[in-house]
């Protein structure tokens, strides 16, 4: 499924509805006062919008999300190693890593998950 665009200002809002769902529309408006610094027919507005979009609902004065946060990251992050690095991931890593020293626990960590695509790769290869 296409996830469609979600701009900063929008993102931002999701950010609220991801983090306190499920959320009553009014305690949804008043935290985005408080954290985005927003008025109120400004935080209707995007809500209506990502309502529109599908990326949340607002049912009986209840917001909740309808495409999660990590849907929205895994294809924002396609969309950039396509546009940017070519779908190349090691020339993503490579430009992320080029000024940027990596503690320990980080290092092993992208091991961890390095090992762990590669051994799904594997046993994917060994099923065909």
């Amino acid at each position: 499924m296409e996830i469609p665009r979600i701009p900063d200002g929008e993102y931002r809002f999701a950010q609220i509805v991801w983090d306190t769902e499920p959320v009553n529309s009014t305690t949804l408006i008043k935290l985005a006062g408080e954290r985005l610094g927003w008025k109120k027919a400004t935080s209707y507005t995007v809500l209506r919008k990502l309502c529109e979009k599908g990326i949340l609902r607002n049912e009986n004065a209840t917001v909740t999300a309808l495409v999660k946060k990590e849907a929205v990251c895994r294809q924002e992050s396609e969309q950039l190693l396509h546009r940017s690095f070519g779908n190349s991931l090691p020339a993503f890593v490579a430009s992320f890593l080029q000024d940027k020293k990596l503690t320990q626990q980080e290092a092993e960590e992208l091991k961890r998950l390095i090992d762990a695509a590669s051994l799904g790769g594997d046993e994917k290869e060994n099923n065909s």
